[in-house]
């Protein structure tokens, strides 16, 4: 996925021991497409060296500005960068670039890309009780009306560099097209689990990678995201649940709020039982009395005729025109068909078709297929 294929960004680097971290993220950012210029402090050039960000970059490292006034040509009104991402952000750093003061190439830098109106991210990482002084929270404070913060990981008594991905996730939202911006979308995502006795559960082989990378793709272009799921998401917002009535009332919950696209991605369990309050004992011979689970799909189709629904069909041992066939009588604006008789539901690639008016066939990572997935999205949406 080259999501970052034209794109120029400044790379700040300051004098944090995270700064070792910045060879990976400027790796990162080339693999999605990006020209990387790099800009260091005194300070960080004693932590990792510039040559090493040279090699990193394939370019010259600015670690003083000179009369080609480099943070004119690439921040300044007009100048060649799109972004500018400091990462990591000391707390000095935060504090000068928080009060406009610029006596490093890196915060000279920041006061040029914020007077031309040019994204700036800033990455913080220090000792957490460095983080957590008053003042650099003050600082934060004043700064999350001019810049984007990616919050660090407190662990081990540090705020530890926030998550490559993560770094790297806003960054493609910050300069992409945006063609969900301004879009509010809902995501279901993975298994559900019904209780069966306090040990037992009835469940379903879903991962849930679909779902999150669905969720990440739409956040990827600007959109407002939400993923009702049993997992872990980044960036996004979240709610959890377990079971499919529960999945049921968080999404109608959620849709009150307000949506443009519902995507449901999750593998509910189409089947619950009435729970043991005890164990049920080894050994013996049982039947269970399954009920049938309301499909979420009709449910929000009924209850929101006209909001746009993405829907997934999975079947076994059928065939591509059969699996066709069924997906076209779903009633929604557009289905993802596969066939997961040997992949698709917890493994890391699949095989899909899209279909809407048109059909498309795709196969690889599940990264890959949310973005072919989400373009059909918009496409559907920029014809309807």
């Amino acid at each position: 996925m080259r999501s970052l294929e034209g794109k120029t960004i400044v790379v700040g680097v300051t004098g944090s021991i995270a700064a070792v971290e910045t060879v990976k993220l400027i790796h990162e950012l080339r693999r999605k497409g990006a020209t990387i210029h790099c800009v260091m402090t005194d300070a960080a050039c004693k932590i990792v060296h510039p040559t090493a960000l040279e090699y990193a970059t394939q370019k010259p490292v600015i670690t003083q500005l000179s009369g080609n006034v480099e943070h004119v040509t690439l921040l300044g009104k007009g100048g060649s960068a799109d972004l500018l991402l400091i990462a990591p952000c000391t707390a000095n750093t935060i504090g000068k670039v928080a009060h406009g003061i610029d006596d490093t190439p890196v915060t000279t830098c920041a006061v040029t890309a914020l007077g031309s109106g040019k994204p700036v991210v800033i990455v913080p990482a220090m000792h957490e009780s460095m983080y957590s002084h008053p003042f650099i929270a003050e600082n934060l404070d004043r700064l999350k009306a001019l810049v984007h913060l990616i919050s660090p990981r407190l662990e081990e008594g540090k705020a530890k560099l926030a998550e490559l991905n993560d770094i790297v996730l806003v960054v493609e939202r910050l300069v992409s097209k945006g063609e969900l911006r301004q879009k509010r979308i809902l995501v279901t995502s993975g298994a559900t689990t019904e209780s069966l006795d306090p040990i037992r559960i009835l469940t379903t082989r879903s991962s849930g990678r679909t779902g999150r990378e669905l969720a990440y793709e739409a956040f990827r272009r600007g959109a407002d995201v939400t993923i009702v799921h049993n997992g872990e998401a980044r960036l996004v917002n979240q709610v959890r649940v377990e079971s499919a009535t529960e999945m049921i009332q968080a999404v109608l919950s959620e849709l009150e709020k307000g949506c443009d696209i519902f995507i449901n991605a999750a593998a509910i369990s189409d089947y619950t039982a009435d729970k043991h309050s005890e164990k049920i004992r080894s050994g013996q011979e049982l039947h269970l009395a399954l009920k049938n689970v309301p499909k979420l799909t009709d449910i929000v189709r009924a209850k929101y005729p006209n909001l746009f629904i993405v829907c997934f069909k999975a079947e076994t041992h059928t065939t591509p025109d059969a699996l066709i066939e069924c997906a076209r009588s779903i009633p929604v604006d557009l289905v993802v068909a596969n066939d997961v008789t040997f992949r698709g539901m917890g493994t890391e690639d699949n095989e899909i078709y899209i279909v809407n008016s048109q059909v498309e066939r795709h196969q690889g990572d599940k990264a890959f297929l949310a973005e072919k997935i989400v373009n059909a999205i918009v496409r559907r949406m920029n014809d309807s």
